[in-house]
C-alpha cells in the first residue's frame, strides 16, 4: 500500500538521521497511530501537489520533537499512558491568571505558588505569555513568536522551572496555543508583507474584494464595534487579508499543509517545555468556506484530530482543552463525539451562562432545561466549569431552552444584559456591555464576578445587607462549579472578592476593551485580609477553600459528566444527584434571596433515605413537617447518614 511505502521511506530517513538514538517507543506509537494520521492528513491535503513531500516532512518532524523531549517528560508520558484518564480525578481544581497582573512576572508568580496550594489549587492556566505586540495584542492572543516568552514575563527557562516545580508538587501547567491566527508582527507575516509568496500562502490573501465580499455574505462579526468586517487591506502588498478577530490578527490558511506542519512543531515545542495542558484557542474558526459562517466546519475538527494524533505519537502525556464558545450541541463535538480523539477538555460555557441566568431571574427554569438539553459528553472527556474567565460573558443560549422556560429569546436576552449592566430597576450589578451591536441590540457582558453579583455596589453604598447577600451569591456560584461534574476553575481574584478594575482606562492599549474590568491587578495587601476573621476576603476564601477540600474527598465528584437532575416542586431550588461507585451526594442550590423549602420526597427520588446530613457543615438535616429548608442563597451537599 502507498501509505506503508511513505511510512517506511520516512523511517529510513529518520534512522539515518538518528542512528545512535533508541526510537523504539516512538516507532511503536507511530505504527499504532499512522493509519489515523495518514487518513486524516489525506482528507485535507490529498489534492495538494506536495502531498508526499509534506507528509514525509511531518513524520520526520515528529521524530525530531520526540528526540528533543526530555527523559523526565518521556517517563511522565509512560505513566499517563498507563492511567490514560488521569485528568478525570476530582482532585484537580484549576485557576487562570495574568502573570503580570498577578505578581509582576514569572519569577513573581513562582513566589505565590504556595498561596494557590493554600486554597487547594493544583492546576494553573497562565494566560498568554508568548511574545506579542507591545501595544494592541488582544490580551496576548496575537502572537509574534511562539517559541519566545515575552520579555515582560521572563524567559522560556522560567517556564521550564515552573513546570518542574509543578511536577514536584503534583500540579498541572496549562499554556495557550493560538491556532487560528498570528500577529501581523510574526516573522511569517513580515515576510508576507515583504512580498514572499511562500509566506503569503500561509495566510488568506486576496488581490481584490470579490472573494472577501462573497465570504462576508455569511460571516458574523466577532468585534463589530472595534473591528467590523472580516478582512483588512494592507497597502504594502495591495492585498486583503482574512482577519476574523482584529486587523492585527491574521488568520492562518490551513488549506496549505505547510501551515499545519509548522504549527504542529510549535505545539510539540510547547509540550516539550513541560506543559501538561494546551488550551487551543479559537479552534472553531480554523477552516474557511464561502457560503458558511466558517465556524465548526468538519475540516476544523479534522485539523484538531490531526493535532491530537501527533501529540499521541510524541507527547501522549499532554491533553488538549478546546476553547470553543459556541452552541451547546457544537461544543460537545470538540470532545470527539465518542468516535475519534480530539480534545479531552472543553469549557462548559453553557453552564456558566445558565448559572448567571439563574442569579438574575432567581429561578432555575433555564438552568434546569438548558442542562437537560446539553448532549452528554464522551467517556474520558470532561468539562471545565467556571463562573468567570478573562473573556466577556456571551449569552450563548439555545433559543429553544429560553422558549421552553416560557420566555421570548430576544426579550429575555435583553433583560439579562440590562440586569448585569445595572440598568434594570432591581439590579445590584455593575457590569458593562461588550461589543454592542446596534443592528441587533445584541451584546456580551464584561465585569468581575463580585461586581456582577452586587459586592461593588454594596461597598460603594456602604450597604451591609447588599454586601452580605453578594458574598452569599459568590459562594453559591462557586458551589455550583465545584459539584456538577467536571474540573472547577476559580478565576483569579474571585477567591477573595476582587471587584472591577478600572485602571485599564488609563492604558492606551487597553482602554477600548472593557474586558479588562475582569482582569484585576492583584493587591496582595487585600489578599492578606483572608486571614482576618469576618472580612469579606476571609468569608469567601474560607468557603471556597472548604469546598475544594471536601470535593477532593468525594469520589462521586469525579469529573465525569454523570449528574442526574432530580426534579423538585420549587422553581427557586435547583437540584441534582452525583453518584459514582456506590457513593451519592444530592446537591440543592437556592438561587433566591428568600428562604425556600423542598419536600423531603426529593430524598426518595434520589434513593437516599430520610436521614441525611450536609457534608459541607456536618449538620444532620431536620426534616420538620417533611420539608428541607434552605436559607437565602444557601447550598446543601446531602449525604445519607450511615
Amino acid at each position: 500500500m502507498l501509505k506503508d511505502k511513505y511510512l517506511y521511506e520516512s523511517i529510513d530517513k529518520i534512522n539515518k538521521k538518528y542512528s545512535k538514538k533508541d526510537l523504539t517507543i516512538f516507532y511503536t506509537r507511530l505504527g499504532k497511530n499512522f493509519t489515523t494520521l495518514y487518513e486524516k492528513y489525506s482528507k485535507l491535503y490529498k489534492e495538494n501537489s506536495l502531498f508526499v513531500d509534506r507528509l514525509e516532512e511531518l513524520i520526520i518532524s515528529l521524530a525530531d520533537m520526540y528526540v528533543e523531549r526530555s527523559n523526565e517528560l518521556k517517563e511522565l508520558d509512560r505513566e499517563r499512558e498507563l492511567d490514560n484518564n488521569w485528568y478525570m480525578s476530582q482532585n484537580w481544581v484549576g485557576t487562570m491568571l495574568y502573570v503580570d497582573r498577578y505578581n509582576k512576572d514569572l519569577k513573581g508568580f513562582k513566589e505565590k505558588i504556595n498561596y494557590l496550594e493554600e486554597l487547594g489549587i493544583n492546576y494553573v492556566h497562565l494566560m498568554p505569555i508568548l511574545k506579542m505586540p507591545k501595544k494592541e495584542n488582544d490580551g496576548g492572543y496575537a502572537v509574534s513568536d511562539y517559541r519566545v516568552v515575552d520579555e515582560k514575563f521572563g524567559t522560556m527557562d522560567d517556564i521550564r522551572d515552573i513546570s518542574k516545580t509543578f511536577r514536584e508538587k503534583n500540579m498541572l501547567l496549562e499554556l495557550d496555543l493560538v491556532l487560528n491566527h498570528t500577529s501581523d508582527e510574526h516573522e511569517w507575516a513580515k515576510k508576507a508583507l515583504s512580498g514572499e509568496k511562500e509566506y503569503q500562502d500561509m495566510y488568506y490573501m486576496f488581490d481584490d474584494r470579490v472573494i472577501p465580499d462573497e465570504f462576508e455574505k455569511t460571516l458574523p462579526e466577532v468585534f463589530p464595534q472595534t473591528a467590523p468586517g472580516n478582512f483588512t487591506y494592507r497597502k504594502e502588498i495591495d492585498k486583503w487579508v482574512f482577519t476574523v478577530f482584529n486587523n492585527y490578527q491574521w488568520d492562518l490558511n490551513y488549506t496549505n499543509p505547510k501551515v499545519f506542519i509548522e504549527m504542529v512543531k510549535i505545539m510539540l515545542n510547547l509540550a516539550n517545555q513541560g506543559v501538561d495542558i494546551l488550551r487551543l484557542d479559537a479552534v472553531a474558526f480554523m477552516w474557511k468556506k464561502i457560503g458558511t459562517d466558517s465556524q465548526n466546519l468538519e475540516e476544523a475538527h479534522i485539523i484538531l484530530q490531526l493535532y491530537k494524533v501527533c501529540a499521541k505519537i510524541v507527547a501522549p502525556g499532554v491533553v488538549f482543552k478546546a476553547e470553543a464558545i459556541v452552541q451547546p450541541k457544537e461544543i460537545v463535538k470538540y470532545l470527539g463525539g465518542g468516535i475519534v480523539d480530539e480534545c479531552e477538555i472543553a469549557y462548559n460555557a453553557s453552564y456558566m451562562v445558565y448559572l448567571w441566568d439563574a442569579m438574575a431571574t432567581q429561578n432555575k427554569k433555564i438552568l434546569e432545561r438548558g442542562l437537560e438539553n446539553i448532549p452528554r459528553i464522551p467517556k474520558n472527556t470532561t468539562w471545565v466549569n467556571y463562573i468567570r474567565c478573562h473573556d466577556d460573558i456571551g449569552l450563548g443560549y439555545a433559543d429553544h431552552d429560553i422558549i421552553s422556560a416560557g420566555y421570548s429569546p430576544f426579550d429575555h436576552k435583553q433583560f439579562i444584559i440590562s440586569f448585569y449592566v445595572g440598568e434594570f430597576p432591581s439590579s445590584y450589578a455593575k457590569g458593562e456591555r461588550f461589543m454592542y451591536n446596534p443592528k441587533t441590540k445584541d451584546a456580551r457582558i464584561s465585569g468581575a464576578t463580585a461586581s456582577l453579583l452586587g459586592l461593588e455596589k454594596g461597598i460603594l453604598e456602604k450597604n451591609r445587607d447588599l454586601i452580605d447577600k453578594a458574598v452569599k451569591r459568590i459562594i453559591l456560584m462557586h458551589s455550583g462549579i465545584m459539584s456538577l461534574g467536571g474540573i472547577p476553575l476559580v478565576y483569579y481574584g474571585d477567591e477573595v472578592g476582587f471587584t472591577n478594575d478600572y485602571s485599564f482606562l488609563n492604558d492606551e492599549g487597553k482602554k477600548n476593551d472593557n474586558r479588562w474590568l475582569n482582569r484585576p491587578i492583584i493587591n496582595w495587601n487585600k489578599v492578606e485580609n483572608r486571614k482576618k476573621e469576618g472580612t469579606i476576603e476571609n468569608k469567601i476564601f474560607i468557603a471556597i477553600q472548604k469546598m475544594i477540600k471536601i470535593r477532593k474527598n468525594l469520589k462521586e465528584f469525579y469529573n465525569e459528566n454523570n449528574y442526574t437532575i432530580i426534579k423538585n416542586e420549587n422553581e427557586h431550588v435547583f437540584s441534582f444527584l452525583r453518584e459514582y461507585q456506590g457513593e451519592k451526594t444530592l446537591v440543592l442550590m437556592n438561587v433566591s434571596e428568600h428562604y425556600q423549602v423542598v419536600s423531603q420526597e426529593i430524598l426518595n427520588r434520589a434513593n437516599l433515605g430520610y436521614r441525611v446530613y450536609n457534608i459541607y457543615n456536618g449538620n444532620e438535616i431536620n426534616l420538620e413537617h417533611g420539608l428541607i429548608k434552605l436559607d437565602p442563597y444557601e447550598f446543601l451537599w446531602l449525604k445519607f447518614v450511615k
